[in-house]
This record gives structure tokens, sequence and C-alpha cells, in this order.
């Protein structure tokens, strides 16, 4: 016979008291936790108010001075600001090209443009940490209040992609190569989620491979390099593959990833809280634009070979460092200089 609902028994209800001081004692770590975790990133926020225009102001000056002092300070620049966020850089292969410079481009050094793909705004302390080289950016870009007057004085050029000016651009960019600066693109055209490289639009390559035209010379075109001083195409591929020691996995990449119509300042509040973080940066072998028929068979062969680098670094696994040598015309049209000048980058920065 049933016991009517009403009716029925049941112990009552106790609780633990040694259960409970072990909630308390968590939510008070977890609370002490996230109290420390604000001090240090206001801390981190406070240090690169400071940093950014000391440091800028003074390579305001060095515009002043010729030679490499600028692309130098360039580079200790974005490199006191990765390690004001904490963020290591793990480099995987070397670079190519020297820092550059009027005399480099005297001697025969032949310039390059390293591409990337783009994932977040983080890529550009990364790589200018570790490549002697000026960015080329969208438009947009020079009309913001305090980046623009920083990205002026750090001589980044600006792209709008409109008709009337692309002549300008295109000048000012083969003025820059020829004059000794080394060029970082991204040919994306925008950033992504981190979780694949975007196609790469053919149109950035045109500096390096011109479109041919018929019955029209490139030179025509004002797109013209003295005999081996084309510039080199050299990919990188650029993935933050660590946060707080742990392997970033697909749920975390939305932490570094900034793209679409995020806020930069909720997105670097957000970031400058974790503990610490890890860039891993897979330096490709060179492209020579002249062993390719068109800038769309040169855009493509750059795409599969940054494709296939973040892929595997996306996997947290170790790549084999890639070898490569200059070929015999590169190292006459570089007066004989020898392979120990080429810059071999530490394993790790910041």
């Amino acid at each position: 016979m049933k016991v009517p609902l009403l009716k029925r028994r049941t112990p009552p209800f106790r609780i633990d008291p040694d259960e409970l001081d072990r909630i308390d004692a968590h939510e008070r770590l977890v609370a002490g936790r996230s109290i420390y975790r604000r001090v240090r990133a206001a801390a981190r926020l406070a240090a690169i108010t400071v940093w950014v225009p000391t440091s800028v102001g003074f390579e305001a000056c060095l515009l002043l001075v010729p030679g490499t002092a600028k692309i130098r300070w360039t580079r200790v620049i974005w490199g006191v600001i990765c390690k004001l966020l904490s963020l290591k850089i793990n480099v995987i292969g070397r670079r190519a090209g020297t820092v550059g410079g009027a005399r480099a481009r005297a001697r025969g050094d032949r310039p390059v443009i390293y591409v990337s793909n783009h994932s977040s705004w983080l890529d550009v302390p990364v790589l200018g940490t570790i490549l002697p080289s000026v960015f080329v950016a969208k438009g947009d870009i020079e009309h913001w209040p305090v980046m623009g007057l920083v990205s002026k004085i750090g001589r980044t050029i600006f792209v709008s992609r409109q008709r009337n000016t692309t002549g300008r651009e295109r000048d000012e960019m083969i003025s820059r190569l020829a004059g000794g600066d080394n060029l970082v693109l991204f040919p994306e055209g925008t950033s992504s989620d981190g979780s694949r490289v975007l196609p790469f639009m053919s149109a950035f390559f045109a500096i390096a491979k011109p479109p041919r035209l018929r019955n029209v010379d490139p030179k025509d075109m004002g797109i013209s390099f003295p005999p081996g001083m084309v510039p080199l195409i050299q990919p990188v591929s650029v993935v933050y593959d660590q946060l707080d020691g742990l392997p970033v996995g697909k749920a975390r990449r939305p932490v570094f990833a900034w793209y679409g119509d995020m806020d930069l300042g909720p997105h670097l509040w957000q970031l400058v809280k974790w503990r610490s973080m890890r860039a891993s940066v897979l330096l490709h072998p060179p492209l020579d634009p002249d062993d390719f028929p068109s800038r769309k068979a040169l855009a493509m062969a750059t795409w599969r070979a940054v494709t296939t680098g973040a892929a595997g670094l996306r996997q947290n696994t170790d790549p084999e460092v890639p070898e490569w040598e200059l070929k015999a015309s590169d190292r006459a049209a570089s007066c004989g200089r020898d392979k120990a000048s080429l810059d071999k980058t530490r394993p790790s920065f910041a």
C-alpha cells in the first residue's frame, strides 16, 4: 500500500559545516585572484601609457637622424610593449634581409616584404619586435585620435584602396623599399578569428610582381627596381599558442582574436588580466617574385606557405626550422656578402 505523498516522512536536510568552510575558502580565493588580476591589469596599462608617448617622442627626434637608428629604436618600442604585456615570442626560422638603410641598398642588399596572416592587433607589436620594417596599414588608422599620430611617427604607410590615390601610395612603397626600408603586409585585407587564414588579395603583391599588360612596360607604370633588387617575399605565420602556460585551443582563441566590430578598449582590458601569453612566429623560406609567372601565382604560393605553417602551429606541434640558402644570383647582387651577415634571430624574445 502506497503512503500518501504528504504523509511521507523524509529525513531532515543537514548542512555539513566542513563543506561550507570549503565553499567559503574557494569564494575568497576566487575573489582575491579577481582583485589581483585587476590590479595587475591596471599596472600594465599604466606602464604602457607612460612608455608609449615617451618612446614615440624619442623616435620623433630620431626621424631627423640619418641611418638605421629609427629602425632599431622602433623594434625596442614594440619589444618593451610585449614585455609589459607578458607576451613571449617564440621565433622559428630566420628572417631574410638585414636591418636595411641606405647603405644596405648601396651595397646590394635586396629589400624584403614580409607577408603575414592577421588575427589581432597584437600582430603589430609581435612582428615589429622581430622584423626591422615598417607596416602597411589601411587608411582609416591615419585619422584615429592617438593611434594615427603614433603610426605616422612610426613611419607607417597608409593605403586607402581608392583609385585616385593608388599611384601615390605605390610610389611611396617603392620609394621606401629603394631607400632602405622593409615592409610588412597583411594581404588578407582584414583580421580573422584566428582559426583560419583568409585568402590573400593579389593586389598587395603588385609592387614585387607588376601585372602584365599588353604594350605596357612596368617602368611606364612607375614600378621598377634596379637589376637584382626586386623585393623578396618572405611568408610569415603567426599563432598565439599559449595562455598562462597552457596550450591554446579553439575555445580560447577569442582571447587574442580582434576582428569585426570589436572595440579595442574592452579587448585590451580583458587581455592584460592574464598572467602570461606566447606567440609563435614561423619564418618561411623567402620567395623570389621572378620565379612566378604572375602575381596571382605568387600570392597563392605565399598563402599556402602561411596557411600550412599556421595550421601546424595551431596543433601545438614544434615545426622543423626551415632551411634555405640564397641563390647564386642573389649572392652576386649582394656584392659577395657572407651568409653570416643574414640575421639569425634568436629562438625567443621578450
